[in-house]
């Protein structure tokens, strides 16, 4: 439930020497200059993974500083189990994301805990993400699918590379927008970037500048940034409106558009207030693609380098999908190895890469570490996924069979966080989890997967994270045998890859 007003975590950057006591306890980065902080040597353009390098320097916990703004960082495995605490800790509205609220509001992603709308939004669209309502949205997936398909087979019939990252942009944000709202952008028939996706990344990358720009030198610095992103909010504001209007004089369809819109809450009777529906709308569309594609576009750079991955997962496709023109609800849930290597790409790579969490009162982090009501600290998912403590000392390599049940089960709760944690972790995590596995079988059984050999992993930042420049060439494959589709395996199988409990 939202926190009462009286009762209300304050707001705003708070520094952490105003909530760790014993802040001198924690490392920070050799070199520190006074006024400046942390400063030499620091990667403006890849805050991240210049954090990740400081994290495996100094360890589990440490700070930086860059001018008067000091965080401290959190990657441990039981330092971050101690975090998932929902009775001591809440989800923090941190630097980046309160520098989306300019035009997500009080979305869900952005909401602070004690704002109602939260709550109300919760209760009214979770039920859209049922396992029926996940059903509906299926037959959807699987027609956008196809474009991405047909648009592929014309690539590979020229000989040409595919632009990973791109394509499974215009896939995701295809299918959130048709299954959510039913709207079509048309993205496969553009040779660009639809306007949308454009806008949301000089959003995402204006929010990002915002963490390591000194808010003094902010105004000068990024003036024209900021006008920059004055329409590109603008654009994603009428965009939006012009979806909801027409929604408004035309039929419903049952979809998320349809339960913000109509639907009260079912205790209340209240509704989301028109800019709320907005706000939501907004959310949706950016969280519901962005973190999906990235999730995508690094597990096909992984087959593409794992051929023996690649061909395990493919004679599960086969095997389970049979020769099925278009598989069924139920045959994508059946496809557990594809399932593994979806989540060791986002074991390795969370595209959400980092989550904030506030102690509810003063407290003490992992017995060790004092801690103040309000004072907050940055969990750094990608380290998290990496700590050898829970992971072992292999924790750099690409291993599906890490999600192999019983190791599931052997492994702590609370080490795998790819979407977030607690009551305000990811509502449409089911949904992006269907929609991917659905996608890399498709991919699977249609080709093989040839990355170049001169390209190196690079990722790109823009609060989310993503493969840059990452093309693949494809080669067609022979038809698969004809064999019926398979039985579905034990549901003692299955087992949900962050709690270890059966799913």
């Amino acid at each position: 439930m939202a926190e009462t007003t009286a009762t209300a975590l304050p707001r705003g950057f708070r520094g952490a020497q105003l909530g760790w006591p014993q802040l001198d306890r924690i490392p920070h980065p050799p070199h520190r200059l006074p006024f400046v902080g942390d400063v030499l040597g620091a990667d403006r353009r890849r805050p991240l993974q210049d954090s990740m390098r400081y994290g495996r320097l100094l360890g589990p916990i440490f700070r930086r500083k860059y001018f008067s703004r000091e965080i401290v960082f959190v990657w441990g495995g039981r330092l971050a189990g101690d975090l998932a605490d929902e009775s001591r800790f809440a989800k923090h509205v941190g630097l980046g994301v309160a520098n989306l609220r300019p035009v997500a509001g009080d979305g869900l992603f952005t909401a602070y805990n004690d704002e109602p709308n939260w709550q109300l939004a919760h209760d009214i669209l979770a039920p859209g993400f049922s396992r029926e309502a996940m059903a509906g949205y299926h037959p959807m997936m699987l027609d956008v699918a196809e474009r991405l398909l047909d648009r592929w087979d014309v690539e590979q019939a020229g000989g040409r590379p595919v632009d990973v990252p791109g394509d499974m942009t215009k896939l995701t944000l295809e299918t959130i927008a048709r299954t959510g709202f039913g709207h079509d952008f048309g993205s496969f028939e553009r040779s660009r970037p639809h306007p949308f996706v454009t806008a949301m990344v000089g959003t995402l990358t204006f929010a990002q500048r915002r963490n390591v720009v000194p808010r003094p030198l902010s105004s000068l610095l990024l003036r024209g940034a900021a006008r920059r992103n004055e329409v590109d909010m603008a654009y994603l504001n009428r965009t939006v409106d012009e979806l909801v209007r027409a929604r408004r004089t035309g039929a419903g369809s049952g979809d998320l558009l349809d339960r913000m819109l109509e639907t009260a809450h079912p205790e209340t009777g209240e509704r989301l207030a028109p800019e709320n529906v907005r706000r939501q709308v907004i959310t949706f569309l950016v969280a519901g693609h962005e973190t999906t594609s990235g999730a995508l576009s690094f597990a096909l750079h992984y087959l593409s380098r794992h051929p023996d991955v690649a061909a395990r997962a493919r004679e599960e496709v086969d095997r389970v999908w049979g020769d099925v023109a278009r598989p069924g609800y139920e045959q994508v849930a059946r496809l557990r190895y594809v399932r593994r290597v979806l989540d060791e790409s986002l074991r390795l790579w969370p595209t959400a890469p980092a989550y904030a969490r506030e102690a509810r009162d003063d407290t003490v982090l992992d017995g060790v570490h004092p801690m103040r009501r309000g004072a907050w600290t940055l969990v750094l998912t990608p380290l998290l996924h990496r700590d050898p403590e829970v992971w072992g000392a292999n924790a750099e390599r690409f291993d599906p069979d890490r999600f192999e049940a019983g190791a599931v089960r052997a492994r702590a709760a609370h080490t795998f966080k790819p979407f977030g944690t607690g009551a305000r972790a990811c509502i449409g995590r089911q949904f992006a989890l269907h929609e991917a596995t659905l996608v890399l079988g498709l991919l699977l059984r249609r080709y093989e997967l040839r990355p170049d050999p001169a390209y190196r992993l690079r990722v790109a930042e823009r609060l989310t994270v993503i493969p840059e420049g990452l093309r693949l060439h494809l080669d067609g494959r022979a038809a698969p045998p004809r064999t019926p589709a398979a039985l579905p395996d034990t549901p003692s199988e299955v087992c949900c890859p962050v709690t270890g409990a059966r799913d």
